[in-house]
């Protein structure tokens, strides 16, 4: 963990950003920077809502103007502040290469830096981004994540067949491609419970908690943010798994609770530091080398 009052590295966050809601660049800043850490915001499209509520206007930057955006921060005197980036949703195919593009020069500025790709395209309906969009997610920006945490439903696309248990997405996640994969939405130990798969090249560990009906949007959001935040504060993989899913499981039950349709970070800000809730943490057979 960091000494008080030191400095943490700064993340650059590449997602969607809505007006109203906890999700995307929303949810993924404010967990960040209440946890410490200076935040580099890049929306990729803006809505006024998440599109579960409704349709509406859409904005999505230009790609010309979004790839010269990000070579910008590319090439910034404060790069060398960045200590990891994390990309979620995509506007359109496009940015795609950009977001490449811009881990390649944090990369070369810090070659500590970390790279989470979180690739929102879909869940159990199916995806809900272009299939160009999906496919420029999986071939351009999974391969080079160090971490990445797709959902059960968003690994089954990027691998191509169905997962059934959690045998087949543990082994899924092992050869997706990044050296930790966190699986969300992953099927548990027991029944009426949902888990969190991690899958690294130690380990196999599945964090499971009861199932929650109706929850609001952004939880991968989330999820994806606060297991940065403890990787970079210095956590092991499964104190990360085990804090980040107790946070996440903490504020959704209280949102749910007092009936919102959208996580109430602003409420339970606390929550994302010290979880009251528990969750059961599980060490899977892993394969040796």
């Amino acid at each position: 963990m960091p000494s008080p009052g030191a400095r943490r590295p700064a993340v650059i966050v590449v997602s969607s950003h809505v007006a109203r809601g906890s999700v995307g660049n929303r949810a993924a800043v404010f967990a960040l920077e209440a946890l410490g850490f200076p935040v580099w915001a890049v929306p990729t499209v803006i809505l006024p809502w998440h599109p579960g509520h409704g349709l509406a206007t859409r904005i999505v930057p230009p790609a010309e103007q979004f790839a010269a955006l990000l070579s910008d921060l590319a090439g910034s005197p404060w790069l060398g502040e960045v200590g990891a980036v994390l990309s979620g949703y995509l506007g359109e195919a496009g940015q795609a290469e950009a977001v490449a593009s811009l881990v390649d020069a944090v990369r070369a500025r810090n070659p500590g830096a970390l790279y989470v790709c979180d690739p929102v395209m879909g869940d159990s309906a199916g995806l809900y981004v272009p299939e160009t969009t999906a496919a420029a997610i999986r071939d351009r920006l999974v391969p080079i994540a160090d971490i990445a945490t797709p959902n059960r439903y968003e690994l089954e696309w990027i691998v191509g067949r169905k997962l059934p248990d959690m045998g087949a997405t543990a082994a899924a996640a092992r050869l997706a491609g990044p050296a930790s994969m966190l699986v969300t939405s992953a099927p548990p130990a027991l029944n009426g419970r949902i888990a969190n798969l991690l899958v690294t090249g130690e380990t196999t560990l599945l964090a499971e908690h009861a199932t929650v009906a109706r929850p609001p949007n952004g939880l991968g959001d989330l999820t994806a943010a606060l297991y940065l935040a403890r990787i970079l504060d210095g956590g092991t993989p499964p104190e990360a798994l085990r804090s980040t899913t107790a946070a996440v499981y903490d504020i959704l039950t209280r949102t749910v609770a007092r009936g919102g349709d959208e996580l109430q970070l602003e409420t339970d800000s606390a929550c994302l530091s010290h979880p009251a809730a528990t969750v059961e943490l599980h060490e899977l057979a892993h394969p040796r080398r």
